[in-house]
This record gives C-alpha cells, structure tokens and sequence, in this order.
C-alpha cells in the first residue's frame, strides 16, 4: 500500500495519511474527516503484522459507505483468524501468511462494486493462472479456519501471558500494541537501553526464533515506520510470534530466558563514555556518532544530575533519537519539550519533571 501510493504520488496524484494513537488504531471520526469529495480509494489493514493491533474496519467501512468511497482492505494477516466484519468494497490476502503456497495472492471484489483490472493480460483478457497453486491456497485457508476456533484462544492466553509478565521480569519495558483488540498470536515489547538486533541473536543462541522492528537494523539504521506512527518506544524492539501448536512450555522457558539476555545487553551497552557539560544552566549531553539506544541512555544516566525543572540537551546524530527520546520521556514521565537545530545532528531537550 505504502509503495503504492507512492507511486500515485509521483505521477502526480495525491495522497492523505491517517494517523494512528499509541495502540496503533486509526480512530475512525478522523478517518472520516480525511475523506474528501476527490478521494478515489481508502486503504486499510485489518490488522497489523508487527504489533498485532486489530483495527475497526466495520466503522471505517461505514464511513467511507457514506462518503461513496471504496475501501481496500489489507487483511493478509487476519483471514486465518476469521472474516473482516463490515461493508469493505475489496479485500486483498497472501496465502503464505496462512501457510498456503507462496506468491499467490487473493483479491475479492464485492458484488456491486465497480472493478477493473489492472496489467498485462493475455488476448483472451486473463493471465495465466497457476490453477494447482490456486487451489491449494483455497485448501490451506478452509483448513486453517476449521481449527481457528479452537487455536485462537489458547494462543491469545499464551500471548497474555507474555504481555502480562515481560514487565514485571524485565524492569524498563514497554509492551505495545492494542491490549485487547489484537491478533491472537503477536506480542510486541520493547526494552530500554536494547540493541534489539544483539538481542535477537542472544535470544538466537537460546533457541528462539523472534523478530524486531527495532530503530537499529543493521540493514537500514532507521526506525519501524510503524512504531514511529505510534509514537512508542523503537529501540530493543521484540516481536514474538507465536505459530499454530507452540507449547505453553516454550513460552515458560522463554520467560525465564529472557530477563537474562536484556541483562547481558544493558550490561555490554551500559558502560558509554559520556562527554557531558553544562552551558547556560544547560545540562549538555553530546552523544554525536553514537547509534541508539546509547544517546538514551546517555540521557537516562544525567537525568538525576540535573534539578527538577532543569533542561538537558541531548545532542545525536542517529535518525532513530527522534523517537527514541520523546519514547524515553513518555515512559519516564519526563517533559519532551522539542527539538531544534544544533551545528552538528540535532540537539534533543528534555526537561525534568520529577
């Protein structure tokens, strides 16, 4: 969707984005109030891949009803679980995602709406379908949906359980996503003062397989755009997906796993030479050059030098401290009070509020 409308964009078009709160749910009145009289197509995902957050595509369907504008929902991630309540016009899947052939894609168009398709086509106006593929993507998904009912709420209690007790083992963590409208088997947390992709691969050596959406790929240096749009906390990032049959067992044994392993992270990041000083009442911290989360933790370890009241200004060069330290602040109930240009990065200021 997003390289999509990318692309309308370049050819000219335009493009409006609807922002999400902090669970990562789009509030459908300001779904609404993004809908203009030209709007051609509304896009929306039935639920998030990453964090897990279900979102009310029934009440967006119904105010894009109202507007006469199509909605294309996304619900690559969902169809295992069940169907997508409401008045969409199309609706798009992948069968990988329920375990079904790879590279075959589901589109189904609502009887009544207006569609024509788009591509290459061959004379007789169809491409050339891999009918053996299609079937076994058809197959996959009914037989998916025959055990949802019963999988789903074992894999929810499991992921509760995650949810539930990663804070309490793990000072320092915020767990995000939708706390009840979500996936059955996604939990996402992230960890202060975490590399999240050094985590991954101590979790690695432990025997489990987890992902990141963290700030600090090694690939791309840059924050989750998901997480950005949430406003939550990027780095240390884990994404915990639990398949169909894992064992409460698993899960016990990742819970007792897992305190250790941010343990011996923090440990090896908790150490950074700091260059800190005061200028015009100013706490400075300079952590230019410095990749998350070490500017935030560079922060976390000044915050107490200063009075409440005090300003520390964290000067950082890393695209992922634009959310990382207003994430930072929000956690510690810390005044993020702006950003402003410094001569070399950004300079990031924080005022103590307790």
């Amino acid at each position: 969707m997003l390289h999509s409308a990318e692309a309308q964009e370049k050819e000219g078009g335009s493009v409006t984005r609807v922002s999400v709160g902090r669970t990562g749910r789009v509030d459908p009145a300001a779904y609404a109030s993004a809908l203009r009289p030209d709007t051609a197509l509304a896009c929306l995902q039935s639920a998030n891949h990453e964090v897990g957050t279900v979102q009310p595509v029934a009440e967006v369907a119904e105010v894009c009803r109202a507007a006469d504008v199509p909605l294309l929902v996304d619900a690559a991630q969902s169809l295992a679980w069940g169907p997508v309540e409401g008045e969409w016009s199309l609706l798009t899947g992948s069968a990988h995602k329920w375990g079904g052939p790879a590279g075959v894609g589901l589109l189904v168009v609502r009887k009544g709406v207006r569609f024509a398709a788009q591509g290459p086509t061959d004379e007789r106006g169809y491409g050339f379908e891999n009918l053996p593929a299609i079937v076994a993507a058809a197959a996959s998904l009914r037989a998916v949906r025959a055990e949802a009912a019963q999988e789903a709420p074992r894999l929810r209690e499991l992921t509760e359980r995650i949810r539930t007790r990663v804070p309490r083992l793990v000072p320092d963590v915020e767990v995000v996503g939708d706390p009840e409208r979500r996936l059955p088997g996604i939990v996402t947390f992230s960890c202060l003062y975490v590399d999240g992709e050094t985590l991954l691969h101590e979790l690695d050596r432990e025997g489990f397989s987890v992902s990141s959406g963290s700030s600090c790929t090694s690939s791309t240096l840059t924050p989750s755009h998901v997480l950005k749009a949430m406003g939550v906390l990027s780095e240390g990032n884990v994404r915990v997906s639990l398949p169909r049959g894992a064992a409460a067992e698993d899960v016990e044994r990742f819970l007792a796993v897992l305190p250790g392993a941010v343990s011996g992270v923090r440990e090896t990041l908790g150490a950074p030479v700091m260059e800190t000083a005061v200028r015009d009442d100013v706490l400075v911290v300079d952590s230019l050059g410095k990749r998350c989360p070490i500017p935030v933790i560079e922060l976390a370890k000044v915050i107490g030098d200063v009075p409440v009241g005090g300003l520390i200004r964290v000067l950082s060069d890393d695209e992922a401290a634009k959310l990382d330290i207003p994430a930072w602040c929000e956690m510690r109930e810390q005044e993020y009070v702006g950003e402003e240009p410094a001569e070399q990065g950004t300079a990031f200021l924080v005022r103590r509020s307790s």
